[in-house]
């Protein structure tokens, strides 16, 4: 096995982006298997097991699985039975020296890395940044995949590196940092999809959390509700486009802030500014 002090990058070391994949583990995986390339799978909440070269290992929220090319593996799920939320990252052409084709040097307790604190919390925004462009399909998003994947894999080798007496303790601070980093998401997902149809139980599905969570949560960081934030959002943008475009009409304000009801956009427009949304136009001219 390599030592930590033999790990080197040499300035064209370039792997292949394959894949990602999320999905809920509800039950085992049908096929004890394995593959020429190397995998990791990221425990994105839950708990289960993972059979890797015939040992079973207990994982959980936070862990990161490192799947050797060539080495047989099966997803399980926990005694509990209860679902567990897993992102799958593939990559090949990986060699470092003294090890196989699409290996990693392995720890000593295992090909489980049990991580808490900031390293967990840089671990579950990759992720998300991954299926986020995984989602929207932009203009190179192979590439930014590449880049995130490539950040998972260096934060591994660090963590190889780094001798085991030097590692971090298990913290109870991630808790409150991952709460802050879930708020910060949802409010850019406010911004950049204001004019969208958006309803908190999309937003709690698409982040595996559940609503009652997210809005206490929510209301803890920022002394509001998500809607009550949403809607100020709203209506400031909507204050915009009627100053900084007249011709618009108040049904197609509306709409461009997400509301299809004109009626109950005014309402609300006058609720916050203390005018209707005609009346804002007439005392700016």
């Amino acid at each position: 096995m390599m030592s930590q002090t033999d790990i080197v990058l040499q300035e064209n070391f370039n792997p292949t982006f394959l894949f990602t994949w999320k999905g809920i583990r509800r039950e085992d995986e049908e096929k004890y298997h394995k593959h020429e390339h190397l995998e990791f799978c990221y425990v994105m909440s839950g708990r289960g097991r993972h059979r890797i070269a015939d040992k079973v290992y207990e994982i959980g929220e936070g862990d990161l699985i490192l799947i050797n090319a060539g080495n047989n593996h099966q997803a399980l799920v926990g005694e509990s039975g209860g679902p567990t939320v897993e992102f799958y990252v593939g990559l090949t052409d990986i060699q470092l020296e003294g090890l196989e084709r699409n290996n990693l040097p392995m720890a000593e307790e295992g090909p489980i890395l049990h991580t808490s604190g900031e390293l967990k919390m840089k671990l579950s925004r990759l992720c998300i940044y991954m299926e986020a462009e995984k989602e929207m399909g932009r203009l190179g998003r192979h590439f930014m995949m590449k880049a995130y994947a490539m950040q998972m894999l260096v934060l591994y080798l660090r963590e190889q590196e780094q001798p085991r007496k030097q590692r971090p303790m298990r913290q109870c601070s991630f808790e409150s940092a991952n709460r802050k980093y879930v708020v910060e998401k949802i409010v850019d997902y406010f911004e950049e999809n204001y004019a969208q149809k958006i309803s908190l139980d999309q937003i709690a599905g698409n982040m595996y959390l559940s609503p009652f969570y997210i809005s206490k949560i929510f209301k803890a960081e920022t002394g509001e509700t998500p809607i009550h934030w949403l809607i100020e959002i709203r209506m400031e943008k909507a204050k915009e486009l009627l100053l900084e475009e007249p011709s618009l009409s108040i049904q197609e304000v509306s709409a461009r802030v997400g509301y299809e009801d004109a009626y109950h956009f005014s309402k609300l427009f006058k609720k916050k500014f203390g005018v209707a949304p005609s009346g804002m136009r007439r005392n700016e001219t």
